[in-house]
């Protein structure tokens, strides 16, 4: 048995209602629809549904049954179609990110205030990783979106610029030396040189680069975060390879310094991943809109 669901619809109106023409009312069809539509239904049972009365129609013993299951699940769709709007209306559900500690704290964060700000009911959740991780969690589906270095080649992933970053080298006062000075990638080296962990997009990035000169970069020191980069470097343990718009302050206040070099070092490009193909809920793409 395999009854439209319309036919469960009119059968608990004119329950509800106690009248055929009050529920064609609220139904927006006329009478011998909705007669015709429970007709229909008893037929399929082969019972009776309803028995009429003089103040309209009353449920059968059997209709009686029937309504228990029915009122339930009309109750559930009518919260279902409320969650919808809500979602829809951004008025509920979450917004869950992907991306770096740094790029949260440089990047993202300004925005995703602003976000807060206009969609307070809309919970934040952020996943953070590297950008091998953060292409994992929206794989598994555990994030919408992730806020990522570039470039990402796969098929399954859709990811489009929103800005651009320069990495440099950077140092503290211990190796002021060097300040005003032009140095060769083969002198660089000759100093303790504090990278990124091996997973990062980052020190990817400028692994390739000095293997295309011809060298190859071993970090004396190899550390988990952005902070912990320019922390080593301020208090001069070695020359950290950070991004330049993360230590501004740090550049402004001379605490540190840019180390210049006789090759430029490429500029690195930040994107928004998403899954191709895939509908992104309201608040992702609200989200989205924003950033860009």
């Amino acid at each position: 048995m395999n009854n439209n669901y319309e036919l469960y619809k009119v059968f608990y109106w004119a329950a509800k209602m106690g009248s055929l023409t009050q529920a064609a009312k609220v139904l927006f069809l006329t009478q011998p629809s909705v007669s015709h539509a429970i007709k229909q239904l008893e037929d399929s049972f082969g019972l009776v549904l309803f028995y009429r009365n003089s103040k309209g129609v009353e449920l059968t013993q059997e209709g009686s049954v029937l309504y228990s299951y029915i009122e339930q699940s009309q109750i559930m769709i009518s919260l279902a179609e409320e969650k919808m709007t809500a979602l829809k209306n951004l008025d509920n559900g979450e917004l869950r990110i992907g991306g770096s500690d740094s790029l949260f704290k440089h990047y993202v964060l300004p925005y995703l205030e602003e976000f807060h700000e206009r969609h307070p009911a809309i919970k934040l959740h952020l996943n953070h990783g590297t950008t091998p991780e953060v292409i994992t969690f929206l794989k598994e589906g555990r994030i919408d979106l992730g806020v990522v270095r570039m470039p990402i080649v796969d098929s399954q992933l859709e990811v489009k610029e929103s800005f651009q970053l320069q990495d440099c080298f950077v140092a503290g006062a211990r190796y002021a030396k060097l300040k005003n000075s032009v140095i060769s990638l083969e002198m660089l080296l000759q100093y303790p040189i504090i990278l990124f962990s091996r997973n990062s997009r980052a020190r990817m990035t400028i692994t390739e680069l000095f293997q295309s000169y011809g060298y190859t970069i071993k970090p004396e020191i190899e550390v988990g975060s952005v902070d912990l980069l320019i922390e080593f470097a301020r208090r001069g343990l070695g020359i950290s390879y950070v991004t330049r718009e993360f230590v501004s302050k740090e550049l402004e206040d001379e605490s540190l310094f840019e180390i210049r070099l006789d090759v430029p070092l490429p500029p690195s490009h930040v994107g928004i991943m998403t899954m191709r193909n895939m509908p992104l809920t309201s608040a992702a793409s609200r989200f989205i809109e924003l950033i860009r």
